[in-house]
């Protein structure tokens, strides 16, 4: 179970960081209208559209990365006092009464928003442009694709902190341990040598001096 949670989260990590490049064209979009307006008195008729269908696909798509990587506001005043295994059963509670039926709900009427807007190639009516809508609508179920798969995830893992007593690692906590070992390796300690102290729960993160 741990390895399908890890390949989630690495999938849902490498999706946030493909559309993160959304934050980067939205800034050139921007800034090149700002400019046009001001400086060249000569305003597009694009940027509008372009800066929320940009802006909304980042906030869509990152919705499953921010999960993963355990980002989303909590309110932990209660919360961080529980042991590991009564957070495990809170958040197992919470994800199958609130959280997947919010996420089917979203899915079912994004797929029925995007089904229509495919159907009759909506476009923006009010901007002189009139771009397509309909790529953008079908960001709406995939979006809750993803959160659906990353809930799963979530699902599992509270499911191995209640066996176990402690919460597993993420993928991206098990790529800083990597790196970590990498370190440790470089200062003359040989991979036997580093998996005994993991198993011993010896050992410890490197210095940065």
């Amino acid at each position: 179970m741990q390895r399908f949670i890890i390949c989630i989260d690495r999938l849902n990590t490498w999706v946030g960081k493909a559309f993160a490049w959304c934050i980067l064209v939205l800034t050139l979009s921007v800034s090149y209208e700002v400019g046009a307006r001001y400086l060249a008195r000569a305003p597009t008729d694009w940027a509008y559209d372009a800066a929320y269908m940009l802006y909304g696909t980042l906030f869509m798509m990152a919705g499953a990365y921010t999960l993963a990587r355990n980002g989303h506001v909590r309110g932990d005043v209660l919360y961080r006092l529980l042991s590991a295994r009564a957070q495990a059963g809170l958040d197992l509670a919470l994800y199958l009464v609130f959280f997947f039926p919010s996420v089917i709900a979203l899915i079912y009427a994004g797929y029925g928003f995007a089904t229509e807007s495919w159907a009759i190639r909506e476009r923006v009516m009010s901007s002189p442009g009139g771009p397509p809508l309909y790529p953008f609508k079908s960001l709406i179920p995939l979006a809750g694709f993803f959160l659906f798969l990353q809930g799963l995830a979530e699902v599992g893992r509270c499911v191995l902190c209640l066996r176990s007593g402690t919460w597993p690692r993420r993928a991206h906590d098990v790529e800083e341990m990597d790196k970590e070992i990498l370190e440790e390796v470089c200062e003359g300690k040989t991979h036997e040598q580093i998996l005994k102290e993991i198993h011993r729960g010896t050992f410890k993160r490197p210095r940065n001096d």
